[in-house]
């Protein structure tokens, strides 16, 4: 399963760059807005940091207005994949974009059936937010299997990205039921690699290590040169 980064955030997406483990980037005019700076200069910056997808959201309500900011979008940079909302209009949007040979992610999924429509528009994505639906008392991974399940009977090629993820639990069960993407925040995908074993074990192992006499810890101060095997 690939795992992308949601943010705008230059420091974290460098960051999270920076682990070998983040293959794009998701955003929304509400994490660009958190920035506060200029629009397109901070959305080629982001495409100039992700060697992989980028996703960006259009702000119109009207199909035509969709059409008109993806295909400005996708201009942008080759990686940009254009975010349209679940609803009529961004169907509309999404068959009309998707036809002209941009990717779209259909964002804003909270049904098996909104997921559907998403696929035969030609979705290249579909984002299911499962943390929202977990907030209301719905099972936000249910609506994952039965999206799995079927775009698989129909042999769909719109991949499962999953958003709103809100710990690591909902990244863990989203690999294991096969979705193609989980979406995070940058708090999210640091939990994924914290565990207290982790922490209390190096601690032990360095504190032995310091026990070392200075002698057998003289390689150290060598490192980059050839050391003699005696």
């Amino acid at each position: 399963m690939k795992l992308f980064l949601d943010s705008a955030n230059i420091a974290h997406i460098t960051e999270a760059m920076s682990w070998g483990a983040i293959d794009g980037v998701t955003t929304n005019p509400s994490l660009v807005a958190k920035e506060g700076q200029d629009f397109f200069p901070l959305l080629k910056q982001i495409c100039e940091l992700v060697n992989g997808p980028v996703s960006m959201e259009t702000v119109s309500r009207d199909a035509q207005g969709m059409i008109d900011e993806g295909l400005v979008f996708s201009k942008l940079d080759p990686n940009i994949i254009v975010k349209c909302p679940l609803i009529k209009e961004g169907l509309k949007a999404t068959r009309e974009l998707t036809a002209r040979g941009v990717r779209v992610n259909v964002t804003l999924c909270f049904s098996a059936s909104q997921a559907l429509l998403a696929a035969k528009a030609g979705a290249y994505y579909v984002s299911p937010f499962v943390g929202r639906l977990d907030d209301i008392s719905v099972d936000g991974m249910a609506l994952i299997r039965d999206m799995k399940t079927m775009f698989a009977n129909y042999r769909f090629a719109t991949q499962i990205l999953v958003a709103s993820v809100r710990h690591p639990l909902h990244v863990i069960e989203a690999a294991r039921i096969g979705a193609d993407i989980a979406t995070m925040p940058f708090s999210v995908l640091e939990t994924l690699v914290k565990h207290p074993l982790t922490d209390a074990g190096l601690e032990r192992f360095l504190k032995d290590w310091d026990q070392l006499p200075a002698k057998a810890k003289a390689w150290k101060t060598k490192i980059g040169a050839q050391l003699p095997i005696r």
